[in-house]
């Protein structure tokens, strides 16, 4: 039916409100036959929630979707399969102790009894078709993301659908399995499959997409050519405005060792060394970049650090000044507010901000007094301070909230990552640890965030930065640290390696594995 057509879906009028929020206003969205077709958008644009009413997580308010010319009502993710529609979300839905087979065919209408042997076959037959590499007898607990990621689309294929929504699939990957995974939805493509990908790495978008659908603030700009489109076009339909994609890094000339850390291991939940003899040293002056892919022990290194998490062996010591004496400290073993106390100021930025960084249901103004009444003497708190302090960070931060006394659970993510960040910056932090800052932000403020770190940076404070996106690590860092399981693969400076040698730094870091990377490097 979808030939007499040509469009797999069409989304016509669709409206849809949370309170008094619009997230999405009078969309009209199309999706060609045998089309992969970009959805591109700021952060709280509305890109994920219509996805969501087509994959039948959320019923739209207003108007009607159309699959193969028919007008269906989508209710249930089970209504969305039954029309060949299936979504790979960003956090992925598997059980773990089954093998990638089993959860495959989970759930599946069919017999008690489940043949391994016949399953496996099929599931190898499917993705050998589309060139996935798997071990359908792998348990998922034993899985790199990327596999996890293969299981995740396979089983979407498995159950027939030829309408397929990928979530920022490439967030999770390195360079080399991005370029896999696109190989793959090109052989989708061809073999008559018709696919949405949201991403927000406007590269990506340019290198697997025919047509880009733009979104801003909930409501639907337009679509392009992806061949008569570039970088700068895609920025300014996004934000509304034209952007300067530009990283400055600026050249400090005094660089001073803040921090030294030396043969830091710790282990994880299961005894497994998470962190396996990391050793290095960051200066003030300087950003050093954190590249690996995830779960390589980038959280528990800023957690050790920051003294939220044990560890068995090795030391950190903190160079800096107390009462205008320096100092050189062990600071390993010491709770956070004994950090402090020694003088040394160290903020961080986790990858869990409401988990760990800030208190959801509390306010921006109480949020930024939790890490500052303890210096208050007496019963009674100032609350003057961190209130202006907390409007201050929306105008400089562009933090958009209806006031300081809305709690910080109910702004965007972007919005909670600004609060985080301004809270932790006014601290005037010798170290500044960040995880991950600009996941999940928009273009606009991913750009301010990365000012903000160039402004530590010439203040002299010595930047961490733990980030996802190779393309702005390279541009931004002044060197960087490649982690691979727990393990120091190597620090490089980002002006002398390409991407896909740091790519097969993430992957590669035992010592016979060197030789091959010299190899590649030749």
């Amino acid at each position: 039916m979808g030939e007499t057509t040509g469009y797999a879906v069409r989304m016509q009028h669709v409206t849809k409100t949370f309170g008094k929020v619009v997230a999405n206003k009078d969309i009209n969205l199309e999706l060609k036959d045998g089309e992969i077709l970009a959805l591109l958008g700021e952060n709280g644009s509305g890109k994920t929630t219509l996805m969501n009413m087509l994959s039948g997580i959320y019923f739209p308010d207003h108007g009607e979707i159309e699959v193969h010319g028919r007008t269906v009502t989508i209710r249930s993710p089970r209504d969305a399969f039954d029309l060949g529609i299936g979504m790979i979300h960003q956090h992925f839905k598997l059980v773990d102790v089954l093998t990638a087979a089993e959860n495959i065919v989970l759930g599946l209408d069919g017999k008690a009894t489940v043949n391994r042997k016949e399953i496996n076959k099929k599931v190898k037959d499917l993705a050998s078709r589309y060139g996935f590499e798997i071990d359908p007898a792998k348990k998922v607990y034993n899985m790199a993301v990327s596999e996890k990621q293969t299981v995740e689309i396979l089983k979407v294929l498995y159950r027939g659908a030829d309408i397929l929504i990928l979530d920022e699939p490439t967030a999770v990957l390195t360079p080399q399995e991005t370029e896999k995974l696109f190989a793959v939805l090109r052989n989708m493509k061809k073999d008559g499959k018709s696919i949405i990908i949201i991403t927000h790495k406007l590269y990506e978008v340019l290198a697997i997409s025919d047509r880009v659908a733009i979104l801003r603030k909930g409501e639907y700009i337009g679509a392009v050519d992806t061949e008569k489109t570039n970088q700068a076009q895609l920025t300014e339909m996004m934000v509304g405005r034209p952007i300067s994609l530009e990283i400055e890094r600026p050249e400090m000339e005094d660089k001073v060792e803040r921090l030294q850390v030396i043969g830091l291991t710790c282990l994880n939940g299961d005894g497994v060394k998470a962190l396996d003899n990391v050793s290095f040293s960051a200066y003030g002056g300087e950003i050093l970049g954190v590249a690996g892919i995830a779960g390589s022990g980038q959280k528990e290194l800023c957690e050790a650090i920051a003294g939220l998490y044990p560890t068995i062996g090795g030391s950190v010591l903190y160079t800096g000044e107390h009462d205008g004496e320096p100092i050189k400290e062990r600071i390993l073993g010491l709770r956070p507010d004994e950090i402090v106390k020694k003088g040394i100021s160290m903020a961080f930025v986790p990858e869990d901000r409401l988990g760990m960084g800030l208190v959801a249901g509390m306010d921006m103004t109480d949020n930024v007094m939790l890490r500052s009444y303890k210096n208050k003497k007496g019963i009674f708190t100032d609350r003057k301070t961190p209130k202006a302090l907390a409007e201050q960070l929306i105008e400089e931060l562009e933090i958009v909230t209806p006031g300081v006394e809305t709690p910080v659970g109910r702004l965007s993510g972007g919005n909670v990552q600004k609060v985080l960040l301004g809270r932790e910056i006014a601290l005037s932090p010798s170290v500044l640890i960040v995880a991950y800052p600009v996941r999940g932000l928009d273009i606009n403020s991913s750009y301010r965030i990365y000012e903000l770190l160039n402004e530590q940076k010439k203040k002299g404070v010595a930047v961490i930065f733990i980030g996802e996106d190779l393309d702005v690590l390279i541009e931004l860092s002044d060197r960087i640290m490649v982690l691979c399981g727990g393990k120091v693969s190597g620090i490089v400076d980002p002006r002398e390696v390409t991407k896909e040698d740091i790519g097969l730094m993430m992957i590669h870091v035992d010592e016979k594995d060197t030789e091959e990377k010299e190899e590649v490097n030749v």
